[in-house]
């Protein structure tokens, strides 16, 4: 799957399940290890294993995709999922708050929101 329609769905899937502040950043300009950051928010440590259980439940039964290494599971207060182009990152507020990534990253540009459904972003 081309790299900016898996963060296109990774924020539909994390939306899907009542994730805040869902931003995708396009680093690809910026980092040499990765096109896209997608970076949530969730208000309790079962509320973001819901949301990470959301994008990579629907990834692997719907797409045969699996992330290469996934951590934050043990106390889930930043939970990071590494699909190579897209790195997926999602946080409690105060942690979202501390580590800042979207100010650390603020030269990259923000990927807008269309009026798409996720099923018209996963046929295009």
């Amino acid at each position: 799957m081309e790299s900016k329609k898996l963060a296109l769905l990774c924020r539909d899937l994390a939306e899907n399940k009542k994730a805040e502040d869902v931003v995708v950043l396009d680093v690809r300009k910026l980092s040499e290890v990765t096109d896209f950051f997608v970076i949530a928010s969730g208000t309790s440590e079962p509320h973001l294993r819901a949301i990470e259980s959301e994008i990579l439940g629907t990834l692997r039964s719907e797409h045969q995709l699996r992330p290469n290494s996934t951590d934050g599971h043990t106390e889930a207060r930043w939970i990071v999922a590494d699909f190579f182009d897209v790195i997926v990152h999602l946080m409690k507020p105060d942690v979202r708050a501390h580590y800042d990534l979207e100010g650390l990253w603020s030269d990259a540009p923000r990927v807008a929101r269309t009026r798409r459904t996720r099923k018209a972003a996963e046929t295009a």
